[in-house]
């Protein structure tokens, strides 16, 4: 996985830049904790200004790219961490899990070194938001990578699960982020920013019919309820274990 991202980090501080009213959804997740693991920390996106912020990430290209004002971070998966139990206030995993090798140990060692809560941003598969009508692959991929929502409190206890909104026009170019901004799947530098298009085969006849639903007006006739929204349930989820 630190390969894959070692690829893909190469244009991801640009594409992924942290939305604020996700920032503000994870900050009250986190409570009043001053110290703070932020496992999986990639360019350092969602790390809460006036806490204590240590972050982990693997990927070498990924630390490259965080900022010099960005927090301390390790080179390591979240499956060894390198610190004593009870060390920190809290921890955050920001759409992260799903690509750790072995979720249960992470978790776990996740679990040893924090004291208080564990927030986590994370996807429900068992959603289908609307691309997936079209590149039925992602829904596929989603099912396999992604954990059910019942696994959180088998790994970690007992478990809050908040929907986390999203904004029509976030920017953080995460996968269904778009969900208002359709042809914003046909620009290939824009997918660079998501790994599941690095996951899945040949997207053309998805997105040949996409584009065709988008011309003839039938995809607007067939989502017409999207486009009043501000914010939609895509199937995002903060997880907080206490």
């Amino acid at each position: 996985m630190a390969a894959l991202y070692d690829t893909i980090g190469t244009n991801y501080a640009e594409l992924r830049r942290p939305d604020p009213r996700i920032a503000a959804a994870i900050g009250t997740a986190l409570g009043p904790a001053d110290t703070v693991l932020n496992v999986g920390a990639g360019t350092g996106a969602y790390e809460p200004a006036g806490r204590r912020v240590t972050a982990v990430e693997p990927s070498a290209e990924m630390i490259g790219k965080r900022a010099p004002s960005a927090a301390t971070v390790v080179q390591v998966g979240a499956e060894d961490l390198p610190f004593g139990d009870g060390v920190f206030d809290a921890a955050m995993a920001i759409l992260t899990v799903h690509h750790w090798p072995d979720k249960t140990a992470g978790l776990r060692e996740v679990r040893r070194v924090t004291r208080g809560r564990i927030v986590l941003l994370t996807f429900d598969p068992s959603c289908r938001p609307w691309l997936t009508d079209y590149l039925p692959a992602l829904a596929a991929l989603d099912d396999a990578r992604f954990p059910a929502m019942t696994d959180y409190a088998r790994w970690l206890g007992p478990v809050e699960v908040r929907p986390l909104p999203i904004p029509q026009d976030c920017s953080d170019g995460f996968l269904y982020a778009y969900w208002r901004r359709p042809e914003a799947y046909f620009d290939p530098r824009i997918r660079s920013g998501m790994s599941s298009f690095w996951a899945i085969g040949d997207i053309e006849p998805g997105l040949g019919e996409l584009r065709r639903d988008l011309d003839t007006g039938e995809w607007e006739r067939r989502h017409a309820d999207l486009l009043a929204l501000d914010a939609y349930d895509a199937g995002y989820r903060i997880v907080i274990a206490g």
